[in-house]
């Protein structure tokens, strides 16, 4: 898949996201990680969805019409099998370059599933549970599902609800949306560090930066 780290976040932006994370951190013992990708999944099974139907059309209509009507057709076995593979390259190649089709044909329910299984990997991955008081975060945005997750360890889940980062997920989503993230996470993150702050997730004068202040990026 292509990769849109440039197209979505400048050197500036990084910069901006970066810093955006020492001065929330400032604030609380919290360790943000805020995390991109262009999408969380290649969704194999959307073009094979898609391939199909379009495949399916044609022989359809041409077994309706064999079936229900007299008409002659001068369409042979062969004609009928190379216009069931073209139509299917069709579909296919319409989930490949077509967002739209992809979200449609993938299905809301298993692009859920694979963004948060993405968002797992990537908390394991960058070992985000590796912090003394158990008080990472991480910020996972997953483009193409225009999805944002907010997975805290123990030690922040203890303090913070789930509908506290309903705020926080939805002013990122939006800056996702009109295409400017770095946007939508900068504030985020700012308020992020705020609501630990109230929560009393506080810093202690022991506290070092123990994980990375930098936007991860990774292609998938």
């Amino acid at each position: 898949m292509k990769d849109h780290t440039h197209k979505y976040f400048s050197g500036v932006d990084l910069e901006a996201i970066s810093k955006a994370v020492k001065e929330a951190e400032k604030k609380t013992s919290g360790e943000i990680v805020p995390y991109f990708v262009p999408e969380s999944d290649e969704y194999e099974e959307a073009t094979w969805r898609a391939a199909m139907l379009f495949g399916a059309i044609p022989l359809t209509m041409f077994g309706a019409m064999r079936l229900f009507s007299d008409a002659w057709s001068p369409v042979g076995i062969l004609s009928v099998v190379i216009i069931f593979f073209a139509s299917s390259i069709v579909g296919a190649f319409l989930v490949r370059f077509v967002p739209l089709f992809k979200r449609f044909f993938t299905g809301r329910e298993l692009l859920r599933h694979r963004v948060s299984l993405r968002a797992s990997q990537a908390f394991v991955s960058e070992e985000v549970f590796k912090t003394r008081d158990r008080t990472g975060i991480l910020i996972f945005l997953s483009f193409f599902e225009r999805t944002v997750l907010v997975l805290g360890d123990s030690g922040i889940n203890a303090k913070v609800q789930q509908h506290e980062w309903d705020r926080i997920v939805e002013i990122i989503v939006r800056g996702m949306k009109s295409g400017k993230p770095a946007n939508g996470l900068t504030d985020a993150i700012r308020m992020c560090g705020e609501l630990l702050q109230r929560r009393g997730v506080r810093r202690k004068k022991s506290d070092v930066d123990e994980l990375p202040d930098t936007l991860r990026i990774r292609k998938k």
